[in-house]
């Protein structure tokens, strides 16, 4: 089959066509990405629930670097070294100590305790952009509220909020870029923001406070702690990948409720189908559509295919969400769906830890927006909307609706 480039925004518009075809005739393609690498993309669903778990795969980016001879990243690029010392990064043994710790300051309580805050930033933004007109749903709605809450919940003081927002936002977008520093309006913005989360890490160590980052510090196991880039790569991870998933979510579900308004009017009928329905929307329009990168150990097969050692493996979730194996109907959307098994958070040892937030939020956000907003509809042509690029992801640029 033809490669297109899987990371621009028109491929991400047919996609789950072109996904479809992998299934049915080549379940394991090698995709060339724009620089220069080969990713084997995993289209079915067996196939990509084994390799979220399979132990023939590993993810840390280091051991390329000491097979190459690097034991280093090369010039200023060594500053962000800490990053990579965060639990989607690593593998086991260090995987499991770095989640072990890091769940001491991501209880359920502490994500349950956030629902009404998030029940009433959702009135705050809708009260914002009025009953009529039109706004960018993405911008004024879908981003705000995954953002201010994980600034709320890290402990970031409220005076902060404008400029973290700022930084968060940069990075956030150039993630969907070929390459984070080129895209970065300034690379300034990235070490301003690292700079930043240092000194409230640091405070927080020396003045604990009822907040995410205090509980990090403070996380404790058989005597074991987080180190201060543990630390600093797990706060950049939880702002990176919490706005990630939960605008997308909230994005790409407003958005297939407005092409299916039968199904955005059974939830306004039926409240109770919103926990279900959250799951579907998840699963039609997976927030994530290819899973992080892993490589392998030494030649495997997948499928029927050998993946060379080294060779870079990509599950794809967008496309086992909608595998007609797994899924009566997969292409279309179902709010009442009770056999949901989707692999829109992942799998295995690396199942995202922020699930219950993202689901929260994105349950409150929908649920808030179809019932104080019942006439909300695009504001422009389907065929307008463009996705952000990008190999990992599945979001939209913007969202213009309209009201009244």
């Amino acid at each position: 089959m033809p490669s297109p480039d899987v990371t621009s925004s028109e491929f991400k518009a047919t996609a789950y066509a072109f996904y479809a075809e992998l299934r049915r005739k080549d379940p394991v393609y090698a995709a060339k990405l724009p620089d220069g690498q080969t990713a084997w993309l995993v289209t079915r669903y067996d196939d990509v629930n084994r390799a979220l778990k399979d132990e023939r795969l590993f993810k840390d980016k280091r051991k390329l670097r000491k097979r190459a001879g690097l034991t280093k990243l090369p010039g200023f690029l060594r500053s962000l070294e800490a990053l990579e010392r965060n639990m989607l990064d690593v593998d086991p043994p260090d995987h499991g100590r770095l989640r072990g710790l890091v769940h001491k300051g991501f209880t359920p309580r502490r994500v349950e305790q956030m629902a009404g805050r998030v029940e009433r930033l959702a009135d705050e933004l809708l009260f914002k952009v009025g009953t009529e007109g039109s706004f960018d749903l993405l911008r004024e709605y879908a981003l705000p509220i995954p953002s201010t809450i994980i600034s709320e919940m890290l402990g970031v003081p409220a005076s902060d909020h404008v400029r973290f927002h700022r930084w968060s936002r940069d990075i956030v977008a150039a993630s969907a870029g070929k390459n984070l520093l080129r895209v970065l309006p300034s690379v300034l913005s990235l070490f301003r923001f690292l700079r930043y989360l240092k000194r409230v890490i640091a405070r927080k160590s020396a003045e604990p406070e009822d907040d995410l980052i205090s509980a990090l510090v403070q996380a404790e196991e058989a005597s074991d702690r987080l180190s201060a880039d543990e630390v600093l790569a797990m706060v950049f991870l939880l702002v990176v990948a919490g706005h990630e998933t939960t605008v997308n979510l909230i994005g790409n579900g407003a958005l297939a409720l407005l092409q299916h308004p039968g199904e955005r009017e059974r939830l306004r009928a039926e409240p109770a189908l919103y926990r279900s329905g959250v799951e579907e929307l998840l699963r039609f329009y997976s927030p994530v559509e290819v899973a992080t990168e892993r490589y392998a150990r030494e030649p495997i097969e997948l499928a029927g295919v050998t993946i060379p050692k080294d060779g870079l493996v990509c599950p794809v979730l967008a496309s086992a969400n909608r595998d007609e194996n797994m899924f009566e109907r997969p292409d279309e959307l179902d709010v009442r769906r009770e056999k949901n098994p989707h692999l829109a958070f992942g799998d295995g040892i690396h199942f995202c830890l922020g699930a219950p937030l993202a689901r929260l939020e994105g349950r409150i956000a929908l649920e808030k927006l179809l019932s104080h907003r019942p006439n909300l509809r695009l504001a422009v042509s389907p065929d307008e909307l463009r996705f952000r690029r990008g190999l990992h992801l599945r979001g939209l640029e913007s969202l213009p609706v309209a009201l009244g």
